[in-house]
């Protein structure tokens, strides 16, 4: 058998991200990725209300939502974790793959018990990597949590300004439970 290789982009945002351009959209997303030679996308933003309803409008197949004309995407978003932890500031970038819309929103109530979700496509925590990773466990093994952009200097699980020296530091017992960080732009 020939394996079929697949292009993606697992780390993407919807319009209602900080910084992202206001004419995204399934559809531009869907056009841009096709010309770019790109197989398959995350959703982005799957924790804001209005993305959701928007992707409540793709048909989900084991997991993967499909648009009308084929095109695949998996349940992906990011979170911002501030915390200190071992006497200094940490800011720290996740992208979460989630198996399924029913996972997605028990991702989104546990979210919604330590904050609001709905200001940016991106928000902001106040709890720390180690809870992240029990409370994803809790609700599904298949969860995957990704350090977004480790080696950014601000935002990044390795960043010298408010990263961690290991996945161990960051995530202590737990830390086997990372299965991917994604090196981002920014690294070189």
């Amino acid at each position: 058998k020939t394996e079929k290789q697949i292009i993606a982009d697992l780390h993407i945002h919807s319009r209602f991200s900080r910084a992202c351009s206001k004419n995204i959209t399934i559809e531009n997303l869907v056009k841009w990725a096709r010309v770019k030679g790109l197989g398959l996308l995350g959703t982005g933003d799957f924790t804001h209300p209005e993305w959701l309803k928007e992707l409540n409008g793709l048909e989900e197949r084991d997991g993967i939502l499909y648009t009308k004309t084929g095109f695949p995407f998996l349940w992906q978003t990011e979170l911002s974790l501030m915390y200190s932890q071992d006497g200094k500031g940490r800011r720290i970038h996740y992208v979460l793959l989630a198996p399924s819309k029913e996972v997605v929103l028990q991702i989104t109530d546990f979210l919604k018990s330590k904050g609001r979700i709905d200001y940016d496509g991106r928000p902001i925590f106040g709890f720390s990597s180690v809870e992240l990773a029990d409370e994803m466990e809790r609700i599904s093994k298949d969860i995957e949590i990704i350090p977004g952009h480790c080696m950014t200097p601000w935002f990044g699980i390795f960043g010298s300004n408010s990263g961690f020296d290991s996945l161990k530091e960051a995530f202590g017992d737990k830390a086997d439970k990372i299965h991917a960080v994604e090196s981002g732009m920014s690294a070189s």
